[in-house]
C-alpha cells in the first residue's frame, strides 16, 4: 500500500485540460507558514499526513452506470478531478462505497465489487496522489436502508432484524422506473451464515480498494447503517452469536470486520467511523449507548485500527437531501474515558467551518484531527483558506445530490486574493 510523504510541487495541468488551475498555492507549505497546528504536519500511524484537515466522505451521486449491472455505479473522469482539486487536505476519506450488490442501497452510489469499478477508482486516486494527497475509500453496507428496486432480481433489503426503518427515505426507481425519494422497504433478517460470510465481503472490498491505489480504507459503522444496526441494542433482538442482549455479541459483526480488513491490509490503513448519538436512519435511541461506545473504542484499539472518526451530530429520520444537521457538543467526559484505551487518532466530524472551533476542539488533547464536511464542497482549496483567514465560498445546496456534472462539483475556483494597488499621490 502506498505511502505518501509530500513531495515537490507537480507539474501544472495539461494545456486544454479543463482543470481548475490551482498552481498559484503554496507547495507545500512550510512551518514557518503555519501559525496553527491545524495546518501543520502530522503522522496517522506510518502516513504522514500534509496537516490536520480531513475532507469527510460526501456522497454526490455523479458515478457513471456500468456496461453490466453487475458491474455497478463507478467513479469517473469528473470524480477524478473532484478530489483531486481537494488534495491539500491531510487526509481525503472517498464517498461510500457499495462492498457488494446488495449493498446497494442509494441510487449513484460507487462500489468497489466489481473489476469495473476497481479500474474506475484508479484514476482518482492517482489524480490525489499527483498533489500529494492521501485518500481513504469509506466502505459501507447499508442494511435495511435501501429498496427492492435498486437491489438484484428485486429482492428484499437484509438487515439484522426483520424491522423496517419507517420515516427513512432512500434514493431509488419510483413505479415509472425515475429517481427519487422513497421509503425504505421491510428488510429480510440476514442468516448466522450470512453474517459471516459477509465479513468477508469486506475484506474483499478492502482488497479492491488496496488494489485501486487507495492508502487505507474507512469502515462505516455509524449512520443507521449495518454494521450499527447490529451494535444498537434496542434494534437488535437477534437471539444467536450477532444478537443484541450480550455487549460481545452486538458488536462481534464489527470486530469480525475490523480482524478481516487489518489482516487483508495491514493495521495502519484502518479507520473506523463511529456515530454514538446519531438518530438517521430510523435508529432508536440506545440507553446502552455509552457503554457499548466504550467497548468498542477499547476493542479497536486492541485490534490495531489507526483511527476512530466520530460523527457527533443529530441526524433526524427523512433522507440525505432534506435532513437538518445539527452540531453537537464534543462529550469531554465519555471522550477523555475513550481516549485513555485507545492509542490511535481520533477524527472529530461536526459543524466546523473555521479554525477557531477547530483549533479549540484540538486543544482539548481530546480530538487530533478535524474533519470539514460542507465547507468543503464549494472550497476545494479550503486549506489554503483556512491558512490564510480567507472567506469561504457557500455552496447551493439543491446540487449536492444531481445529475448536473461539474455544475455545484468541480467548478468552485480557488480563491483569488486581491492586491491593493498603492498610488503615489496618496502620500
Amino acid at each position: 500500500m502506498p505511502r505518501h510523504s509530500v513531495p515537490a510541487k507537480p507539474p501544472p495541468p495539461a494545456s486544454g485540460s479543463g482543470a481548475v488551475s490551482f498552481d498559484a498555492i503554496a507547495w507545500p507549505p512550510t512551518e514557518s507558514q503555519d501559525a496553527t497546528p491545524l495546518v501543520r504536519p502530522r503522522p496517522l500511524g506510518p502516513i504522514h499526513l500534509k496537516n490536520r484537515v480531513v475532507m469527510p466522505p460526501m456522497t454526490r451521486t455523479r458515478t457513471t452506470e456500468g456496461a453490466h449491472p453487475a458491474d455497478g455505479d463507478m467513479a469517473n473522469e469528473l470524480v477524478a478531478k473532484y478530489y483531486g482539486q481537494r488534495a491539500s487536505a491531510g487526509l481525503i476519506i472517498s464517498e461510500v462505497n457499495d462492498v457488494d450488490q446488495s449493498s446497494h442501497g442509494y441510487a449513484r452510489i460507487p462500489g468497489i465489487h466489481s473489476e469495473a469499478q476497481k479500474r474506475a477508482w484508479l484514476p482518482v486516486t492517482e489524480a490525489v496522489h499527483h498533489r500529494g494527497g492521501t485518500i481513504f475509500m469509506q466502505l459501507w453496507h447499508v442494511g435495511r436502508l435501501a429498496h427492492s428496486s435498486l437491489l438484484p432480481n428485486g429482492q428484499a433489503p437484509v438487515g439484522v432484524t426483520a424491522e423496517q426503518a419507517i420515516g427513512s427515505e432512500v434514493f431509488a426507481h419510483g413505479p415509472d422506473g425515475r429517481l427519487r425519494f422513497m421509503g425504505a422497504e421491510k428488510p429480510r433478517p440476514l442468516g448466522t451464515d450470512e453474517v459471516t460470510a459477509m465479513v468477508g465481503t469486506f475484506a474483499k472490498a478492502a482488497a479492491n480498494a488496496r488494489e485501486a491505489g487507495f492508502d487505507g480504507v474507512e469502515i462505516h459503522a455509524a449512520n443507521g447503517y449495518l454494521i450499527e444496526q447490529f451494535m444498537n441494542s434496542v434494534l437488535n433482538t437477534r437471539t444467536d452469536r450477532y444478537g443484541g442482549g450480550k455487549l460481545e455479541d452486538r458488536t462481534r459483526f464489527l470486530m469480525e470486520v475490523v480482524e478481516a480488513v487489518v489482516a487483508e491490509i495491514g493495521p495502519g490503513g484502518v479507520g473506523v467511523r463511529l456515530s454514538p448519538f446519531g438518530k438517521y436512519g430510523s435508529m432508536p435511541a440506545d440507553p446502552l449507548v455509552e457503554e457499548t461506545f466504550l467497548y468498542v473504542v477499547e476493542q479497536l484499539g486492541q485490534r490495531g485500527v489507526a483511527y476512530i472518526h466520530l460523527l457527533y451530530e443529530l441526524l433526524p429520520d427523512g433522507n440525505m437531501e432534506s435532513a437538518t444537521f445539527k452540531a453537537l457538543h464534543l462529550d469531554h467526559r465519555m471522550l477523555a474515558k475513550a481516549r485513555a484505551s485507545f492509542a490511535g487518532s481520533f477524527i472529530w466530524c461536526g459543524g466546523f467551518n473555521d479554525v477557531e472551533r477547530a483549533q479549540a476542539a484540538l486543544d482539548t488533547g481530546l480530538v487530533d484531527l478535524i474533519a470539514y464536511g460542507r465547507p468543503y464542497i464549494a472550497n476545494p482549496d479550503l486549506v489554503e483558506r483556512l491558512r490564510n483567514g480567507w472567506p469561504l465560498a457557500v455552496a447551493d445546496r439543491s446540487v449536492y445530490y444531481t445529475r448536473n456534472g461539474e455544475v455545484g462539483y468541480t467548478d468552485f475556483p480557488p480563491y483569488v486574493k486581491k492586491e491593493t494597488t498603492w498610488r503615489s499621490e496618496l502620500f
